[in-house]
């Protein structure tokens, strides 16, 4: 059976498979072309995303030492934020004996 192929059948072939080729090159030249249909801008930048999520970690950071130290340890929220306050408390946690 396949000896009944003409050279003329063969031929077309190859030159359907060639013609395929050069179609699909053109296609993926022009789509490099092309100008992309959906380019995104970003509103903010990433290194500002990123700081703003540094900092939203240490005010929650914050917020919470003061809400747990002055709501419920009956103490001044403000003290928190001073040194001596966890030199005291390290002292409690770290006592020599």
């Amino acid at each position: 059976m396949a000896k009944d192929i003409s050279q003329a059948d063969v031929q077309s072939r190859e030159d359907i498979k060639k013609q395929k080729r050069e179609q699909k090159a053109e296609r993926k030249a022009a789509k490099k072309n092309e100008i992309p249909r959906h380019i995104r801008i970003r509103l903010i930048p990433i290194w500002l995303r990123i700081f703003l999520v540094i900092a939203m970690v240490a005010g929650s950071l914050i917020g919470g030492l003061m809400v747990g130290y002055g709501v419920l340890g009956d103490g001044n929220p403000k003290d928190v934020l001073k040194k001596e306050t966890w030199t005291h408390i390290m002292d409690l946690v770290v006592e020599k004996k």
